[in-house]
């Protein structure tokens, strides 16, 4: 891939990083550390993303823990391979039970929203498919850190705080006392630099490397996970985590402008980018600090978003085709809805009749796009006596209507925001990319690939560049940064336009491309302490 850096509009934060043997690109350093180091010893980039993603639940559990999902690309041997790594709703709940209790939404803490994990079989699952080294070997970074200690840097903390100043008001059940004990010992967050461990979570960690994962479904963590349950009224079982597989499936992609953009399917919202990129391929971009340009890019990701809202949940539930909402027919009929105000979208007819983020690549070849969550900050608010794990609160994102193919029920998955994206061009890879962060994501995907391809930057400057995400109806956020003439030319147009002084309200991304010299070319994200390690 060639760059034109002349284009690019924006001072640079950072500068791009170059590498020839391998590349890991994290939010944390440390976790992109443990990554190469795992390199070095003879792994590959899957074990290296193994070693960064176990590494993270250590030392950013703001964003992501063993509770929690997965989802990967993984390019090796020519060929792309996606992983779905989430696991589905407790088979003893429904959307009538919860009714009943007086819920008229899904909950975001307790029991109720938590699904079976998928990360520790997702670990496995790779390790056991594509690494060369055990998963016991990757663990070994993240074990001593969880074991020693480590400094808490400076967005965690923050975010810690954040976290542990809502919980304070809102957990107040005998059930959330593990949180407090585990994540604020000393009745508080870890300041900046101060040295966090914990040896419950080493343990768990080494019980997963020891027994390639199955002490979490079948063992030790399972047993504790399903007495936890049962002591306050959850509907986890042993056997939901007994019957639990991670699936290999067949990513999804659509070509823009001569490149192919590969997603997971659903239950995950990638579909969401491809839908936006698809509707935007039609016009012409030349010029990025442009109100055409941001005015059609928000549109069109508007009319995707909306369709995914309606469409997306576990493939067994959904109404319609992946095939369909892909299609370029139906492309061609949602463009034709963006006019030269904003609009207030509304869900098509494609019928014809937490998280963390990380991206690894060596010398070899193989590439890896990993993204791994707890949903919500922490997650659920509960954590395993004895084990230091967080569960996620993934179940969340169903709802209570049962007229609606996301409504919770047993044995199904949830609409899934966690999505790794991948970059190929005429069968060869360019790299995997992404950007964390709820429903920022699909949001992020689309505007540093257009960053990338329509207006040549590399891959510093296309994470660089400020972000606006829309919410729902007319309603746009920007960054501080954003350029003021642009958001007054939205609002001219009829767009909601307000500046969110939160930048982690706008994600947080990785990228790294394989250039036509065979060089690996790499950058991260400057919102959070974004570092990328190399060999």
């Amino acid at each position: 891939m060639k760059y034109n850096p002349s284009l690019y509009t924006y001072p640079s934060r950072r500068n791009v990083v170059y590498a020839k043997k391998g590349m890991i690109a994290t939010s944390q350093p440390m976790a992109a550390q443990a990554g190469l180091a795992v390199l070095k010893s003879g792994g590959n980039a899957i074990d290296a993303a193994v070693a960064a993603a176990a590494c993270l639940t250590v030392v950013e559990p703001t964003s992501n823990g063993i509770g929690g999902d997965l989802f990967a690309l993984v390019w090796t041997g020519g060929k792309l391979y996606g992983l779905n790594s989430s696991g589905p709703a407790p088979k003893l709940i429904s959307a009538k039970q919860l009714r009943d209790k007086g819920y008229t939404e899904m909950p975001t803490h307790g029991w109720a929203p938590v699904t079976v994990p998928g990360i520790p079989a997702g670990w496995a699952t790779l390790s056991e498919k594509f690494g060369r080294l055990s998963l016991k070997a990757s663990l070994i970074p993240a074990i001593n850190y969880a074991r020693e200690g480590y400094p808490v840097s400076l967005t965690t903390s923050q975010n810690w705080q954040t976290a542990h100043e809502s919980y304070k008001k809102l957990l107040k059940g005998d059930e959330f006392k593990h949180w407090f004990e585990t994540f604020a010992p000393n009745g508080r967050a870890p300041k900046p630099g101060e040295i966090w461990r914990s040896d419950d979570h080493a343990l768990s960690l080494e019980s997963i490397g020891d027994s390639n994962g199955k002490s979490f479904y079948q063992g030790e963590l399972a047993d504790k996970i399903d007495d936890f349950s049962r002591q306050y009224g959850g509907h986890l079982r042993k056997d939901d985590l007994l019957n639990f597989k991670p699936q290999w499936v067949e990513p999804i992609s659509i070509n823009y402008r001569g490149y192919d953009v590969w997603e997971i399917p659903p239950n995950g919202h990638g579909i969401v980018a491809l839908m936006a990129l698809n509707i935007a391929k039609g016009f012409e971009f030349t010029d990025k600090e442009n109100i055409d340009t941001y005015h059609k890019q928000i549109e069109a990701m508007k009319l995707a978003y909306i369709d995914g809202k309606q469409y997306i949940s576990d493939p067994m539930a959904m109404g319609v085709k992946i095939e369909e909402l892909l299609s370029e027919s139906y492309a061609v009929k949602r463009r034709e809805l963006i006019s030269d105000g904003a609009m207030m979208p509304e869900p098509g007819n494609p019928s014809q009749g937490g998280t963390v983020y990380l991206a690894t690549a060596d010398g070899e070849g193989n590439m890896v796009s990993l993204i791994q969550s707890n949903y919500k900050g922490f997650g659920s608010g509960l954590v395993v006596p004895g084990t230091g794990i967080a569960l996620h609160n993934r179940g969340n994102n169903f709802v209570l209507d049962e007229n609606h193919c996301n409504c919770v029920a047993g044995g199904k998955r949830p609409y899934h925001t966690i999505i790794p994206g991948f970059l190929t061009k005429k069968g060869k890879a360019v790299g995997p990319f992404g950007v964390m962060g709820g429903f920022m994501q699909p949001q992020g995907h689309m505007q540093v690939i257009m960053n990338t391809i329509d207006f040549h930057m590399n891959p510093q400057q296309a994470l660089d560049a400020p972000r606006w995400q829309w919410i729902e109806g007319k309603q746009i956020q920007v960054e501080p940064n954003f350029p003021v003439s642009i958001m007054e030319e939205l609002i001219k147009k009829g767009h909601q336009v307000s500046v969110q002084e939160d930048i982690n309200k706008f994600g947080r991304g990785q990228i790294i491309w394989r250039t036509d010299e065979g060089s690996l070319c790499g950058g991260t994200e400057p919102r959070t302490d974004g570092s990328i390690a190399v060999w």
